[in-house]
C-alpha cells in the first residue's frame, strides 16, 4: 500500500513523470507536436505513467530499493 502523500497543488504526479513530461515537450518539430497537443495530454500522461512505472520497476530489481521520499514517487511501491 502507498502511505506517500500527493506532492501539494492537486498534482498526482510525481517528480519522474514531470521530468518525462517536460523532455517530451522540448522535442522539436512534428514529432513533438504529439506531446504540446493539450487534446492527447491525458493519453500521454497515460502512456507516461506506464513508462515511468517501468523505470522503477527496473531500479527496483536491479538495486533492491524499495522506498522512495515523499514526492519522488506517488506508486513507488507498487
Amino acid at each position: 500500500m502507498n502511505n506517500h502523500a500527493a506532492p501539494a497543488g492537486g498534482d498526482n504526479r510525481d517528480y519522474l513523470d514531470k521530468a518525462l513530461d517536460s523532455v517530451q515537450k522540448k522535442i522539436p518539430g512534428k514529432a513533438g507536436d504529439r506531446f504540446r497537443d493539450p487534446n492527447s495530454a491525458q493519453k500521454n500522461r497515460a502512456m507516461n505513467e506506464k513508462i515511468t512505472d517501468f523505470m522503477r520497476k527496473q531500479f527496483q530489481k536491479m538495486t533492491g530499493y524499495v522506498s522512495a521520499p515523499t514526492g519522488y514517487s506517488h506508486a513507488w511501491d507498487c
